[in-house]
């Protein structure tokens, strides 16, 4: 008898137990169920209708099973349930302009950000990491990959790859329409979600590379800042989405002449200014245009307008307390100050230009509110990891667009759901909370319809089914480090630097690629290409810290051995090589040159 009431005591300490440590508002009706029911709350679903009390979302694994009201149907049993009670339900947030990078999924996903489009130039590593976190091997928002982009010949002194290469990564130079059709169906063939054209490339080949990405059911996104292209023309070619709403502040100036070649700098991307020169005749008409022509602006106010923003101060110490967790160690710190720095980027200029500058950007605000007024169609972004903070930055953007802009918290919201997911053609899964959708959601405290800035104060996140764990991990790493060369730029210096012959010496090397650059674990041994500057009979490669056989074929180009074993284990591995002491010129270093990465990808 002793024994009996011993066991019922344990069994009521053991639920008791278990039940203190679920998460607050979360009760279990039995482990391992892959049933989640969101109970409860007033459900804003992202279609613009009237806000739903009382809900009930059911989901069955990743997918929403069924969107009733509380007094309707019953909880499945086993089910995990949320109790919404007093709180608000939103889709999973969208950033409609990242470049992602791996030491950004807390920042974004306990921001309520589930999913994000990267609309950099990843290549190769933003595939690899995309497919990883969509299979659940990764931590991360769901990810939406451009591979790389179209750009024109002026780019090529940024970074740009011949459009002949055969690559993925980088600006790729599409001169004429042939070359914009063939670096096109290359992106296409990887597996991109979305074409880029950069600036650059002209009308010709514009309109080859929109027409086949369409074929192939993708969206195009621009940047038409010139010098040969603007927004008109691009909007014209068939373009989908216009980035920074590039190109439509020259489109809309009074004296165009004035911005000739403009678009020649990189800074001019993220440039208000000429929104200052707003001829209201165009702008109403271009708005017509792009209304009619449904094309998409996204307009990064958060970059675009760096020191201008209304809450400038509320934003700056928000984002100060966040990137100064100690957790958040692992953030890069260039990327740390740069952020930290976007409020006061615009305090360099002179009075004349930052006030002409601060015109532009109020001017672009009336524009954007005109052209939602008009029934356009507005993205949210923020162009991070470059003068936003992840996740953090599109909240910002979202209390801009209401507070600046003058939007409806209902357009906002949707702006950054339904309206990116329908932009950029995933909205059959994404976007809106519907029966048979992925199941990304965000559960916050207060009304956002009241005021934009209750989206700060989340209680839950949802991806892909999961409720989303929302502290940070102080030493958070990916198995995947971005970047397949390190040092691109100070390679191109070595390469202009002249040594002699080796008699005096050794140069010191440097690498400008490997092919390939990535492999799947498990794959056979293979011999990898090494290009770059000042390579030796007596140059050695080494994997990881390990010597590889090395034929040297010329003084720009090394073959080596990679062993089967070496590829084994997913991660991502450093390549350097080496010459022999005594240097030429050691002031170029000791004789190891910069490292290039090899990806091993997971085996699905």
């Amino acid at each position: 008898m002793k024994k009996a009431v011993h066991d019922v005591v344990t069994s009521i300490l053991y639920i008791l137990i278990t039940i203190c440590l679920l998460p607050a508002g979360v009760m279990a009706q039995s482990r391992n169920s892959d049933v989640l029911v969101i109970d409860g709350g007033t459900l804003i679903d992202g279609n613009g209708g009237t806000p739903v009390e009382n809900s009930r979302i059911i989901i069955r694994g990743n997918r929403i099973d069924s969107v009733t009201t509380q007094g309707r149907g019953r909880i499945p049993r086993g089910a995990t349930v949320i109790n919404a009670e007093g709180k608000f339900i939103v889709p999973g947030l969208m950033d409609a302009h990242t470049h992602y990078a791996e030491w950004m999924p807390e920042l974004m996903l306990n921001n309520g950000i589930t999913s994000v489009f990267s609309i950099g130039s990843g290549g190769e590593w933003s595939l690899a990491h995309r497919d990883a976190i969509n299979a659940g091997k990764i931590k991360g928002p769901r990810t939406f990959v451009a591979v790389g982009s179209l750009a024109g010949g002026r780019i090529s002194a940024l970074s740009a790859r011949s459009g002949e290469s055969g690559g993925l990564s980088g600006r790729q130079v599409a001169m004429d329409a042939e070359s914009a059709i063939a670096i096109t169906r290359r992106f296409v063939e990887a597996g991109a979600d979305m074409i880029k054209v950069h600036r650059g490339p002209t009308i010709e080949a514009y309109r080859a590379a929109i027409e086949e990405a369409h074929k192939a059911g993708l969206p195009v996104v621009a940047q038409p800042i010139g010098p040969t292209v603007y927004a008109r023309d691009a909007i014209l070619a068939g373009a989908d989405i216009l980035e920074h709403a590039a190109g439509v502040s020259v489109s809309i100036a009074a004296n165009p002449e004035r911005w000739e070649g403009f678009g020649n700098i990189e800074r001019h991307s993220l440039s208000p200014l000429p929104f200052a020169d707003m001829d209201e005749a165009k702008a109403r008409d271009l708005i017509k245009l792009m209304v009619d022509r449904n094309v998409y602006l996204e307009p990064d106010f958060i970059a675009m307008g760096r020191g201008y923003h209304k809450d400038k101060d509320k934003f700056e110490l928000m984002d100060y307390r966040l990137l100064n967790r100690h957790e958040l160690s692992y953030v890069p710190e260039a990327n740390r100050q740069r952020m930290l720095n976007t409020y006061n980027h615009l305090k360099r200029y002179g009075p004349e230009e930052y006030e002409e500058r601060k015109k532009g950007y109020h001017n672009m605000l009336r524009f954007m509110k005109m052209f939602v007024d008009a029934g356009g169609k507005v993205m949210t972004g923020t162009d991070t990891a470059g003068w936003a903070v992840p996740g953090q930055g599109l909240l910002h953007e979202m209390q801009i667009l209401q507070y600046e802009v003058g939007m409806t918290p209902m357009q906002v919201i949707m702006s950054a759901t339904q309206i990116i997911a329908e932009g950029f053609k995933v909205l059959d899964d994404l976007g809106t909370i519907e029966e048979g959708k992925l199941a990304d959601i965000v559960v916050v405290n207060d009304d956002p319809l009241e005021d934009m800035s209750n989206i700060y104060d989340i209680e839950y996140v949802i991806k892909d089914g999961k409720s989303i764990d929302l502290t940070y991990t102080a030493g958070y790493e990916s198995p995947f480090p971005r970047g397949a060369v390190e040092g691109s730029a100070w390679v191109r210096a070595l390469g202009n630097q002249s040594f002699q012959g080796t008699e005096f010496g050794q140069p010191h090397p440097g690498i400008s690629a490997i092919s390939p650059n990535i492999k799947t674990q498990g794959d056979e041994s293979f011999i990898m290409t090494i290009r770059g500057v000042h390579f030796t009979t007596e140059t050695v490669a080494y994997f990881n810290g390990k010597r590889l056989k090395t034929q040297v074929e010329s003084e720009t180009e090394l073959k080596v051995n990679i062993d089967a074993s070496l590829v084994s284990e997913v991660g991502t591995y450093p390549i350097v090589v080496r010459n022999p002491e005594p240097m030429q010129r050691p002031e170029w270093g000791e004789g190891t040159s910069n490292k290039a990465h090899l990806l091993v990808n997971y085996r699905y």
